[in-house]
Formats: structure tokens, sequence, C-alpha cells
């Protein structure tokens, strides 16, 4: 007997994203953020749909973050006016649109690691009637950017406080996982250092999902940035972040082809699912099929592995598969689909491909 396709009215490969669990996951972290005093400013790399970002403001968020101007520029137009930019502008032709965008929205903060990229921002914003505010991104252990010491993150501020059209506003930081202590440390010892020169830190920025539930650890941070949490992800699942009941976005696929005994492949591939491991094998979990495993990826196939005398399967057949990295999913594609009970509707996932 043919198996009955789950949401036959939608084409695959697609992502059907649970409203209920997105709902519960945004109430859940904010009562978290509420009861230890956290300003918490969720990442909207994550979904890069203004209203899942409105949902999140309404239920409690100090403002969003974004990683790119073109993602900020997408939240302004849906009216969301206090963003902060965690990335280094360089470049007068974006020096010019952030600037615009300064122009419109009531607050705007962006972070900076460096002289040339103060000194940019300084020439864009000389003539302001406000200054732009920048924290000073340190590199606690993520190894990305930042300065790598708190001496450091003091004579940046001092740099950025003898400029004109820009102030300081405070520290930022994308920590490794597990590395609360060491934030907390970096930051106490720069708080410290700038009080001795006379300048305020008001804002002490950290991020990261997978430490969602510790970041009452790191009392010397104000704000907690976070992304991932809204829909979840294998990796969190993994890291017993969340469980599989918490991972609103799935990806649906259809079994296109059973070439071989133990060997079954689906029409999401590396264009959809991503390449990305994060440090796990196979590229997603197959809901209800423990016994599978996703192994491979081209770009239009998944190859999936099982015991060669089971027969999990049939061509036609659709599958849910919830993916290693969910943000990277959702740059994807161009829309998707939310569900609350019976009801379908497809959105626009207005910020993806924001590059630039």
């Amino acid at each position: 007997m043919t198996k009955s396709p789950q949401y036959p009215d939608l084409d695959t490969p697609c992502a059907v994203i649970n409203l209920d669990v997105v709902d519960r996951n945004i109430r859940a972290y904010q009562a978290y953020c509420d009861k230890h005093g956290i300003a918490l400013r969720p990442h909207i790399k994550t979904h890069k749909i203004p209203a899942f970002a409105q949902q999140q403001l309404a239920a409690g968020a100090k403002g969003i973050t974004c990683q790119k101007i073109g993602e900020a520029e997408i939240m302004a137009d849906a009216g969301i006016d206090d963003i902060l930019l965690t990335y280094n502008v360089i470049g007068e032709r974006k020096l010019a649109r952030l600037r615009a965008l300064f122009d419109r929205v009531s607050t705007l903060r962006v972070v900076a690691d460096n002289e040339p990229v103060i000194e940019g921002l300084s020439r864009a914003f000389a003539n302001s009637t406000k200054p732009l505010e920048i924290l000073i991104e340190c590199d606690t252990g993520g190894g990305r950017c930042g300065v790598q010491t708190p001496k450091s993150a003091v004579a940046l501020a001092q740099k950025i406080e003898s400029l004109p059209g820009i102030s300081f506003a405070g520290l930022m930081t994308y920590p490794a996982a597990g590395g609360g202590a060491r934030v907390d440390g970096f930051f106490g010892d720069a708080m410290a250092g700038l009080e001795a020169v006379g300048i305020a830190c008001p804002i002490r920025s950290s991020g990261g999902t997978p430490d969602m539930w510790k970041s009452h650890e790191v009392p010397n941070a104000t704000e907690h940035r976070i992304g991932t949490y809204i829909y979840n992800d294998r990796s969190l699942m993994a890291r017993e972040v969340c469980g599989e009941d918490d991972c609103a976005l799935r990806v649906l696929a259809e079994i296109v082809s059973l070439p071989a005994p133990g060997r079954a492949i689906i029409d999401a591939g590396s264009k959809v699912l991503t390449s990305d491991l994060l440090g796990l094998e196979g590229y997603g979990y197959v809901v209800g099929h423990p016994e599978v495993n996703v192994v491979g990826l081209s770009e239009e196939h998944g190859i999936l592995h099982f015991e060669p005398d089971l027969t999990p399967f049939e061509i036609g057949e659709r599958i849910k598969i919830i993916p290693n990295h969910v943000c990277v999913v959702s740059n994807m594609l161009d829309q998707v689909h939310l569900v609350r009970g019976d009801d379908i509707k497809t959105v626009d996932v207005t910020a993806r491909g924001k590059v630039l």
C-alpha cells in the first residue's frame, strides 16, 4: 500500500515551520532572559523574516542583531528601529548605505575591531547631528574578528572617543561554545581598564545559542545575542540544548530512487540541506528513522544509507529532516511554509541572500 504523502499540496524539497514550536521557543527564552535580567537581542540570520523579528520584539526582546547592511535594510523597511550590526563596515559605498540607514531608524549601532574601520566610520558620520555608537568586538576564544586583549579594547575605545561623529558604547563578543568564563574575565578586565581612563561601558554584548541556558553565568554581560533558538536544529540537539520536539523547521524531501539495498536518494541536496557538519556525522536527522543516515549530498541529491535488509521507504514517500545547521537552510530558500494545525501559509524569506 502506498503511504499518504505529507503536505501533498507542497512541492519538495521545501522547509515547513511549525508555528506552535516557534511560539514556544520565543516565549521560553524570553522568560529565561527576563528572569535573569538579561537584555535579549535576537539575531535575524536564522529566520530572515521581518514578521518573526517583530514577534521576538513583541515578546520582550530589546532589539535585533543583523550581520550585513542588506539584512538591516530589510528589517528597517518593516519598521524595526533598534538594530545592532555586528560586522566591520568598510568601503565608501557601504558607509553611504550605513549612513542612510542610520538616518531612518531610532537606534543603529555597529561594531569595529581596528582603527581603519573606526576612522572610516568617523569620516562618514562627522557631520551627523548625533554620533554613531560603536561596540568594540573582542576575541574571547572564538578565533574570528576581535581585539585580542582587554588593553587593546581600552586603546581602541580611547581612539573612538577622540574622533568626531562616533562614540564608544561598549564591548561585544561572539565566544566559542562553553566560553562563558573567558568572556566574563575579558569583559571584567576591559571594564576596569576603561574605568581607569574615565570611559563608561554601558553595553557588554555576548552571544551564541549553544550556551543559551548558561547566559546568566556571565554576569559582566548585559545582553545576549542569539539566533538559532527560534527554530533549533540537529547541532543543538547533539549538544542537549534542545530536544527533537523543539525543532520548528523541518526539510520536507521525497524519495526519488531506491537504487540498491541499503540506499535511498532524496530530492534535497546541498542546495537545501547545506554541507555544514558542525562536528556531526551526516547531514541531518531523518525524523522517525534513527536507523537512517544522510551520508552524502550533491547539489540536488541526498544519499541515505541504512542496513541492507531494511526497507524503510517507498519511492514517492515524503520524509522530514532536521538539518544540522538551520540558519543556512533559511538562506537557501526563497520561501518557507508556516504550519499551524491544518493551516499552511507560504511566506518569502525576505532577507535571504543579503551578503552586502
